[in-house]
Parts: C-alpha cells; structure tokens; sequence
C-alpha cells in the first residue's frame, strides 16, 4: 500500500470514527412505562430481559436494577413482546413472542448467541403470539399459542407443527400454555373461553372446565414443580386450583371483586406454597397453597409480570402497566421503582431550560404520566393540581413560569411553586345580548359581553410564546394572554374554532386547524386564511422562523409559504433531503430546522433555512421530533422518552 493511498484510508478511517462518535444516543427517560414481561437467564439470574410496547426489548446485568435497550424486534415498531424465554439446557438461546398492536399479527423470534442477533421464525411469522412455554425434561421443546392454536417445536424453535385441529370452534384464541414437568405430552392451554388438556401430546383434547365459571378468560396457568397435579389457572373471573390435574377445579378465597382480572401467577422459587397473582388491581400473595391472599402492592399497580430471584425469593420483581418495573427484597412488604435506563413513554412536549434542565410531558400513562421534571440528572414527577387531564404542550418563559396546554384546559406552575393551577379564560358570550330599560344592547351602555370563568375545560392542544404575548390554540379557537397566562381571551377569528397548532416569531402568528392555515403579522390582532393545496389532507405542525418564515407539517411532508412581490403568496411543498412522507412535527429553534417523519428513526435537520435537509444519526427508534439547548440535540421518540446525542468531543448532556 502506496503511501498516498495509506494517507486516505487512515483519513477515511477518521471521518468514519467521527461519524461513529457523532452517532451515540442515549435514552434519558423518563424512566417507566409499560413493562410486559421479565425473565431470567438460569446460566447467571442476574441477567434479565424486559419486554415492552414497541418491540423493544430491555436488558439488566445487574438483577434488575439498571437498564438498556437490548434488541428491536419486528417491523414497525408494532409488536407488543408478551412473552420472553431463557433455554435452560443451552446457554445462550433465547425466544420472544408477541402480538402486533395494529392488528392480529405478530411472531416469534429466536436468538443463539445470548441476544446479539435475531432470527423470525417462518412458520409463525404474523401469527399473534400470547403465549410461550419452554419443556423442562426434552430438550429442545418449545409450545406456541396464537390465536388460530397451539403449534410445537422439537428443534429450538427452528420448525413448528400444529398440535390443535385446524378450525376447531373453540381451540383457538390462545392466552396460555404450561407443560407438564416430568411429562411433556401433558400439555394445559388456556383460551378465551376456558382451560384445555391434552395427555398425548396433542392427539386429543378435553375441556376442564369442571369448577370454572363458564366463559373465563384464563391468561395464566402454573404447575406446581414437585407435584404437576397441582394445577393454578387465572382468569378473569377468578383465581382457581386444583388437586388433580384439572378434573375440577375450586375458586380460591381473598381476592374479591368479579371484574378484577389476574394476568400472571408465579410460584415461590423455594416455597410451593407461596403463590403470587399479578392481576388489574395490584399483586396478591398467599403463603398457604391459595386458601388466603393478601393485596401486597398499591391497588393501582397493574400487573403484567412477576419475576422471583431463584437465588433469592426475598427479591422479588413486578412488570407493571405504566408505572415500568418495581423491586421488592423484602418479599413483596414493600416495593420501589426500578426503572432506571427503561422507558416506554410517549412523549408529546419536551422544554429545556437552564442548567441542562429538562420538562417532559408524558401521556397514556394516567397517574404514572403527566409533567415531569428532569435536574441534576434525576427526573421528578410535577402533576399535582393536573387532575385527570392528558398534558400535550408545554412552555417555559424566561421569568421560569411553565404552562401546560391539556385535554382539560390551559395550567400554569409558578416557579417555587408546588402545584399546578388552571388559567382564567375570557370568552365571548354566545348568548343574546341582554337589553337595558331603554332597549339598547348592554354593549351600547359600556358593558361587555364576556363571560370570566375560572377555569377552561376544553381541549388545549399547543402553546406559543414570542415577547409580550403567548398563544394558545383551543378547540375554542386562539387564545391569547398578555399577562404571562394569568388570564387569556379569545383571538379575533371570526368564530373559527377547534385549532390544533400554534407558533409564534416576534409579531408573526401561525395557527392551524386539521385543515386550514391562519396567519397574522400583528400579533393576533387580524388573521388571514392562508388557502392550502387541495392534495393535502391533514395539518399536523406549524413553525415560524426567526426570519418570519412560514412552516407547515403535513401529511402529505412539508410546505413553505412563498411570498409574492405583488403581494400574498402560497404554500410551495419542500424536499431537497425531506422524504415525502408525514412530517409530524416541524420546528425552528436555534437558527435550525427540525422535522420529525412518520416511521422515520432520525430527526430531519435544516441549517441552511430549509434549502437542504439530511437527516442526524439513526437513534434505533422512531422520532416524533427533537429540541435544541445548548450543544446538545433531544430526540423526542415515539414511545420510549427523550434521548440525547452525544457531542463529537463526547461533552454530552449529563446523563
């Protein structure tokens, strides 16, 4: 090798690098969400994986305790992964299944080498998998339920054979699977509609519904491991048991409530008689065989998983809904939250302050979800005084006044403050306008025709501030606010209501509904309509630049308002790097423009004013949209929190 030629490899080399550095993303949170399923490797228990929404799939190397994005498994983004498998007599083969949420699809997925790497299977490919059970005595055997039936692998899952007769009326809709321990022809599945047995491997089925209250959904079946007579099954109808391998099953006592469904049971690693029940109002646990359970978690927790250290039965851990994964060591008299590097949060606004400062707002998530508060690299849950109310924007003022925009109205937190608290709207009154003695209109005398309340309940989608004003957009049209959202009164709209985007730049307003576009150029106090091509079909986003230039994000990508030198103007579609595709967010903030697209694992990035777009390092998940502070770039991602880029010089935002 020449040294010239030496010289451009090794400079090539370098660029790569670089690039490589620049491509670093960390997730930041918040941490939590919706955790679906936990297991342990049986080679070292302190190797666990988590299964959540999106097709991620977590790992901890420390029991538990800390976190990371493991592996990414399915297309779209789409799978919900229910069920996770160690092989137990071969170090380094995993399995995981799961359902789509976009429909009935779904599949399994096999790994050889401790996770590195992925393979579909073919035979389940699309099949929606609810349930997974791996043959402790052969091995090599795996069962499979989906909802068209019970399929059987001899091989680790590299074939797959039905073992329920195809069409059968009710041997389908497939919710659980246990094998027998000693015998694994013995096979128990559990449907929509009620437990089944098989004794020869799959040749013949009968129902043991015998004790089961008709028309149970049984999401959970255990074996006891030193006596596989013993029979558990959960059900949204109850907990049941039984004594000889399902010929009858009884109701167990303690866990009150018909509606209250049990998704999970698992057995005491050390103890048969300790049983734990992972249902829809918290975890139950009985330390005598099922006579007595006893609620051992919040009544808010919902439970999808339980994990119990087979080293260790004081340590226990839950896959919640929302809350993420809690820990307990104390076998389950209390529990903390062990989330930290997971998230499974829809973010719908991101503001960063001073100080690497960071405020989130997360939805879907209920009392788990709302504003939350990131500083000196721990998050804080902020909702007091929210309420019920989904948060979807949020604005930080420079005097550090924070507003949020709901689905229950406009709130506003104080800095020191330690509660939210609602906005007062002015609105204009609908009703006939009252007449004095005189028969002159109340208006004509002096009085106005507003009506003060003290709270506004409507739907509030986006905020925007720009100098003395801020803007809200409402399904009551454009509220503005002069006074830092003490009070908002209602734009000069002419009535146009149920707006959905906002943004503002000095004196230039733009608002958006799903369709139309409206624009001022002082600061709201007239409004044009600014006529979108007939081919688009939805609004999504709207941005003013620092130059008082117009964005659009549509469905149909993103769109420029063009001024004409004869006055007005109209929307010219960009690409210039852009895909065509949905621009779900647009946003001008640091001299850059930011795009987020549907489907898309980048953020769409313009330094140049939107003249060339190219798209920043692949993050691994898909992206809403992203915020600038400093020199550092957050990604909004669709359902797993905020991430942040790591600098070139790796300076990056603390962690």
């Amino acid at each position: 090798m020449t040294s010239k030629v030496k010289l451009v490899f090794m400079l090539l080399l370098v660029l790569a690098m670089a690039q490589a550095a620049q491509a670093q993303w960390f997730a930041l949170g918040p941490y939590g969400g919706n955790a679906r399923a936990l297991a342990y490797d049986p080679f070292n228990p302190d190797h666990i994986l988590l299964g959540s929404g999106g097709g991620a799939l977590y790992e901890s190397l420390d029991g538990g305790r800390h976190w990371r994005h493991f592996a990414q498994l399915g297309p779209g983004h789409e799978l919900m992964l229910e069920n996770i498998a160690f092989d137990r007599t071969r170090a380094g083969s995993i399995y995981a299944a799961g359902w789509s949420i976009t429909g009935s699809g779904g599949g399994f997925f096999e790994s050889r080498d401790s996770g590195h790497s992925w393979s579909e299977s073919e035979a389940l490919r699309g099949k929606s998998i609810q349930a997974l059970a791996v043959a402790d005595s052969v091995p090599g055997m795996l069962i499979a339920g989906a909802l068209d039936g019970l399929y059987r692998s001899l091989d680790w899952g590299e074939s797959w054979v039905r073992i329920t007769p195809d069409g059968h009326p009710d041997l389908k809709n497939f919710e659980s699977v246990a094998i027998d321990p000693r015998d694994p022809k013995i096979i128990y599945a559990g449907t929509w509609h009620l437990p089944w047995k098989t004794s020869d491997g799959g040749r013949h089925w009968s129902s043991i519904k015998q004790g089961v209250i008709d028309d149970s959904d049984v999401f959970s079946i255990i074996l006891d491991r030193t006596r596989p007579e013993t029979v558990y099954a959960s059900a949204c109808s109850g907990i049941y048991k039984s004594d000889n391998g399902g010929e009858q099953f009884r109701k167990v006592a303690g866990i009150p409530g018909s509606a209250r469904r049990t998704r999970v049971l698992q057995q005491d690693t050390s103890d048969k008689e300790t049983v734990y029940a992972g249902t829809t109002e918290g975890l139950w646990k009985t330390s005598d065989g099922g006579r007595n359970f006893k609620l051992i978690s919040p009544a808010n927790f919902i439970l999808n998983d339980v994990l119990v250290d087979p080293r260790n039965p004081q340590r226990v851990l839950i896959a919640t809904d929302r809350g993420g994964v809690f820990a307990s060591d104390d076998a389950g008299l209390s529990f903390h939250d062990s989330n930290e590097g997971f998230s499974q949060r829809q973010i719908t606004a991101l503001v960063a302050g001073p100080n690497s400062e960071l405020f989130a707002s997360v939805v879907n998530d209920r009392e788990f979800g709302g504003v939350f508060h990131r500083h000196n690299g721990q998050w804080t849950q902020m909702s007091e005084g929210l309420g019920s109310g989904e948060v979807f924007d949020l604005q930080l003022s420079a005097e550090g006044r924070l507003v949020a925009a709901t689905r229950h109205g406009l709130y506003v937190f104080e800095t020191g403050s330690q509660r939210w608290e609602p906005s007062r709207i002015v609105l204009k009154e609908s009703k006939p306008v009252a007449r004095n003695r005189n028969g002159r209109s109340a208006a004509s005398t002096g009085a106005a025709n507003v009506v003060t309340r003290s709270s506004f309940e409507g739907r509030a989608t986006s905020l925007a501030m720009s100098g003395r004003r801020w803007y809200a957009a409402t399904e009551a049209g454009i509220l503005m606010s002069d006074n830092q959202g003490a009070s908002w009164s209602e734009g000069a709209l002419n009535g146009e209501k149920e707006f959905y985007s906002v943004s503002a730049r000095n004196r230039t307003v733009l608002a958006a509904t799903l369709h139309d576009v409206w624009y001022s150029g002082d600061e709201g106090a007239h409004w044009v309509r600014q006529p979108l091509p007939a081919w688009v079909t939805r609004v999504y986003s709207v941005s003013v630049t620092d130059e008082g230039v117009l964005w659009v994000g549509t469905r149909e990508g993103a769109l420029r308002w063009q001024w004409k030198a004869s006055g007005g103007g109209a929307w010219q579609p960009v690409l210039n790097g852009l895909p065509a595709a949905e621009v779900v967010s647009i946003r001008a903030e640091g001299g850059w423009l930011l795009a987020g697209v549907a489907g898309a694992e980048a953020v769409y990035v313009s330094r140049d004013q939107g003249q060339s777009w190219r798209p920043e390092a692949d993050t691994g998940f898909e992206v809403n949209g992203a915020v600038i502070e400093g020199n550092a770039l957050y990604v909004i991602s669709r359902q797993h929190g905020v991430l942040v880029r790591e600098s070139p010089k790796g300076n990056s935002e603390q962690r």
